[in-house]
């Protein structure tokens, strides 16, 4: 199994609570949003040697033990990468100041396309430009994939978007179905062109399945209030669904027994992040 990590860092410098997270998720690639650490310092950060942690998971590597991160640069003002594979397996292929579409090419592996996006928040955008962006993001990663041959593509990232608006299941846009029975169809006919579909699994971490309602927490003084919203998402094409499983989509809440929410059960936004990270496993 590959682990990702995403995570957006709300502008805070959290190099320890990074380090502590890759490594109890056991985490193959970190990607991060809205850094403002220096990658030098992260990197020194995620290689360190840690203290001796009395709550960490049985399945936890040691520090000792596990292969250090490499940086793994790129031309994104907005994410950041690092891996504890050989970096340059980690190939950028299209990149702009908020999307980083790459290659990931493991030894006696197919390669894989690992697209990660930070999309403009709905502070700045309306829904009608949040759309929009994820019509262009669409478009990237299809010529991306005509380009490499293949559909075996996954996207991480925060989208400030939750997965039933229309951004992410337009036909035109990310087309990010709730089902995997539909999105194993692979496509769909819309006035007569054919649209990709990608598999959300984030649909079913809206509302209690877990100890968060979802990754991202805002309590409006307006008639239609969501509370819980799930921005930060993973989206997998059909080619890829057979090495995965619900189970392998998770959105941890705690680090090392330190809990990132607060008493009332929101994201302590104020020692930690405003967003909950996203873990996937998947085998390819």
């Amino acid at each position: 199994m590959t682990r990702f990590l995403f995570w957006n860092l709300n502008r805070q410098d959290l190099h320890g609570f990074v380090r502590d997270l890759a490594r109890q998720e056991n985490a193959d690639v970190v990607i991060l949003a809205e850094c403002p650490t220096k990658p030098a310092r992260l990197l020194e950060e995620l290689n360190a040697e840690a203290p001796d942690y009395a709550k960490a998971p049985a399945d936890s590597p040691d520090y000792a033990d596990a292969p250090d991160y490499q940086y793994a640069p790129g031309n994104c003002g907005h994410l950041l990468f690092f891996t504890r594979f050989e970096s340059s397996l980690l190939t950028p292929l299209f990149e702009s100041h908020r999307v980083s579409i790459r290659r990931l090419a493991l030894p006696g592996c197919q390669s894989i396309l690992v697209a990660a996006a930070h999309l403009p928040a709905k502070m700045n955008f309306s829904e009608e430009s949040q759309m929009i962006e994820t019509v262009h993001l669409a478009q990237s990663i299809d010529e991306v994939e005509v380009s490499e041959g293949h559909q075996r593509t996954i996207v991480l990232g925060d989208f400030n978007m939750n997965p039933f608006e229309a951004g992410m299941i337009i036909a035109g846009g990310l087309h990010a179905v709730m089902s995997r029975r539909i999105a194993s169809r692979k496509t769909r006919l819309v006035q007569r062109q054919k649209y990709k579909f990608f598999y959300n699994p984030m649909w079913n971490h809206l509302g209690d399945n877990g100890e968060a309602g979802g990754t991202f927490y805002f309590e409006g003084a307006e008639h239609l209030c969501y509370y819980w919203n799930v921005f930060d998402q993973v989206l997998l094409r059909p080619a890829l669904l057979d090495g995965f499983a619900p189970e392998n989509v998770r959105i941890p809440t705690s680090i090392r027994g330190y809990s990132l929410l607060q008493e009332d059960g929101q994201p302590d936004k104020e020692t930690v992040s405003d967003h909950l990270p996203v873990t996937l496993e998947l085998k390819f």
